[in-house]
């Protein structure tokens, strides 16, 4: 880009992108006077997944803005709670967020996960297909035009990644539900249902089951149960907060 030149401002939220804002806020631009602000703005690091509102000069502007020499750009980060179009809320995760993914299996979050690399294309094919949210830490998938809406994942760890969905995107929480390998949805099993599951001690020591509909595997309150038991309850918690 050798063109009109702007200043843009991103929301602090949006430094994590853009580095060399992180002093002042703002960087100087140089544009192709073609290429619409939505455009600029992804060049300088940003998926528009992440953005809210364009500001021109304190006015809003579309996307598709074109902009001219000595335009001040904000950019402001995207509102929380975040409203998808479409229902019910959905995700689709991508191979890089398998804990995150079970996290919110656990919460009754219709999750999909992608265990195996399919590449990005494929991913923002099922995006699309199944009108799920895409979550990635990958810029360049986020960028993808096919996405049916996607958020970036900020955070390294499972535990803050789990508080960043669940506040951005607010989605009705079912513990227990469904099933954290596969997403299917649980049912009460009996004993003699799942036996051929259990090993002795936990045949002899266990009376309540839950089995999956889609992959049957079983389930129970074992050795890790109260640990699990945590995660929901901070979700809940974080929930009513919200409220």
């Amino acid at each position: 880009m050798n063109g009109p030149e702007i200043d843009v401002e991103f929301a602090p939220e949006l430094h994590v992108f853009v580095p060399r804002a992180r002093q002042s806020g703002s960087v100087r631009a140089t544009t192709d006077g073609v290429s619409s602000l939505g455009h600029v703005v992804e060049s300088l690091g940003v998926p528009l997944t992440e953005v809210g509102v364009l500001l021109v000069d304190g006015r809003e502007v579309p996307f598709a803005h074109v902009p001219t020499a000595g335009e001040s750009v904000t950019v402001r980060a995207v509102a929380r709670p975040q409203q998808v179009p479409g229902a019910p809320l959905r995700f689709l995760l991508d191979v890089h967020l398998g804990t995150l993914a079970r996290r919110l299996r656990l919460l009754g979050v219709d999750t999909a996960y992608e265990s195996t690399d399919i590449g990005d294309p494929a991913l923002a094919a099922r995006s699309a297909a199944e009108r799920r949210v895409m979550l990635s830490r990958d810029r360049g998938l986020l960028r993808r035009r096919e996405l049916w809406a996607g958020a970036f994942v900020y955070s390294t760890r499972p535990e803050e990644q789990l508080r960043d969905v669940l506040e951005r995107f607010r989605p009705e929480l079912l513990p227990w539900t469904r099933c954290t390998a596969c997403n299917g949805m649980l049912r009460t099993a009996s004993k003699d249902e799942v036996a051929d599951q259990l090993k002795h001690g936990t045949h002899a020591t266990y009376d309540v089951f839950a089995r999956c509909g889609a992959c049957g595997r079983a389930y129970w309150k074992g050795a890790h149960h109260e640990q699990l038991e945590a995660i929901v309850e901070q979700a809940l918690a974080l929930r009513a907060e919200r409220r």
